[in-house]
């Protein structure tokens, strides 16, 4: 019988959805499940977005420059400048989806053997995009004990190696909701700059910054321009996760011109995709306003009721929709099964995801879960008062 690739070997399962087939179960058995484990919004898709998609005029669906939509590009640059990063049209490669603007980066910028360093716990499927790539994933782990704040930049120096080409951060962070601050930055620029690196910024979350915090876009930090690249998408800003949209952006001319053949051999990003992407760009302000009040209250609800639960510690995001929370559990792959398999409270349980599967470190993340605050206030509720039920009976409970 042939074989498997190595990559197939190596290539991790999903810690967001190994657990779906568990869940499935929990739903036949007739109870709710309520989804903390995978950010998908509830949040309704902008009104201008669904009505282009509705209103199309198109006779065929044809294939799109491989750069993207011109007209699409030319409005996300304005967007661009509209929020203080200068960028062209020609200064982006629109994707399918953030994912491919990832993967796309690791593969003009890096050889195979070549390292990134990424602070974790980190988006499970970065590991995945550099497996596919060939890379190399050198962890630097940031703690809970200081709510996941950017490590020393001592400790950085120490991982750097002549293989060393890139870090790669996610700011506003998932898993963490960690917002990393200007200072912090700045501090990153420094050590590109030593070592001739690329720092890749997934900014994907940056609509969603809470309590007076802005958001600072590596894309400015200054001198940085030919080692910038920005990974960006339309999936979290307007709750179009399903339209597979996403853009990579930089400011060098190489790297952009490099990347442009990887685009070209997959011929051109969604079509349908793109219509509803470009149409977004039209979504009023009152429709962010809304959504980020919802984000607030949602975010200061789970927070709170996760601190008053015996034994457990949730830090305050700062942004996106995630936080890591520590718990008082023997195993959180263990407990993120037993609460869909064994577990019930008014016939509803939680599916949650497990944070070893966010970090690269073995043994790291054993009593931490994400939990993702995309569920409306009343399912919260009940969520929140299952997950505390649970813990209270759970066999592997450590206090």
């Amino acid at each position: 019988m042939p074989q498997i690739s190595n990559k197939g070997k190596l290539m991790p399962e999903s810690p967001i959805r190994k657990l779906v087939p568990f869940a499935e179960a929990a739903k036949s058995k007739g109870r709710k499940v309520y989804h903390l484990n995978i950010g998908q919004p509830d949040i309704k898709t902008p009104e201008v977005a669904m009505e282009a998609i509705r209103n199309c005029q198109e006779k065929v669906i044809e294939y799109s420059h491989s750069a993207g939509n011109l007209s699409y590009r030319k409005k996300l640059a304005a967007y661009y400048r509209n929020i203080g990063i200068d960028v062209t049209e020609d200064d982006m490669l629109i994707t399918t989806g953030g994912s491919e603007a990832i993967t796309f980066a690791l593969m003009t910028c890096l050889n195979p053997g070549e390292e990134i360093i990424i602070p974790e716990p980190f988006y499970a499927n970065y590991n995945g995009f550099a497996i596919s790539a060939g890379v190399e994933v050198k962890p630097i782990t940031s703690s809970i004990n200081n709510d996941f704040a950017l490590p020393e930049i001592e400790e950085f120096e120490k991982l750097i190696t002549d293989k060393t080409k890139a870090i790669v951060i996610c700011n506003p962070n998932n898993p963490t909701g960690y917002l990393y601050s200007k200072e912090e930055l700045n501090k990153l620029r420094e050590l590109v700059i030593k070592h001739d690196l690329y720092l890749f910024s997934d900014e994907v979350y940056r609509e969603f910054c809470y309590g007076g915090e802005e958001h600072f876009s590596a894309m400015n930090l200054e001198g940085l321009e030919n080692n910038v690249i920005m990974m960006d998408s339309v999936s979290k800003r307007y709750s179009e996760c399903g339209v597979r949209i996403g853009a990579m952006i930089t400011k060098n001319k190489e790297v952009i011109n490099a990347a442009m053949k990887f685009a070209q051999a997959r011929l051109c990003p969604p079509g349908f995709g793109q219509i509803a992407a470009e149409a977004s760009l039209e979504t009023p302000k009152e429709y962010f306003d809304e959504v980020y009040n919802e984000y607030i209250e949602r975010r200061d609800f789970v927070v709170e009721a996760l601190n008053n639960m015996e034994g457990v510690y949730c830090p305050t995001p700062k942004g996106a929709f995630y936080t890591v929370v520590k718990l008082p559990i023997d195993d959180a792959d263990k407990f993120a099964q037993w609460i869909l398999e064994d577990f019930q409270h008014n016939d509803q349980t939680v599916m949650v995801a497990p944070a070893t599967g966010f970090y690269a470190t073995e043994g790291l993340g054993k009593n931490e879960v994400r939990i993702a605050y995309v569920l409306n206030k009343t399912d919260l509720k009940n969520a929140m008062e299952t997950l505390d039920a649970a813990l209270k009976v759970y066999p592997g409970r450590t206090i």
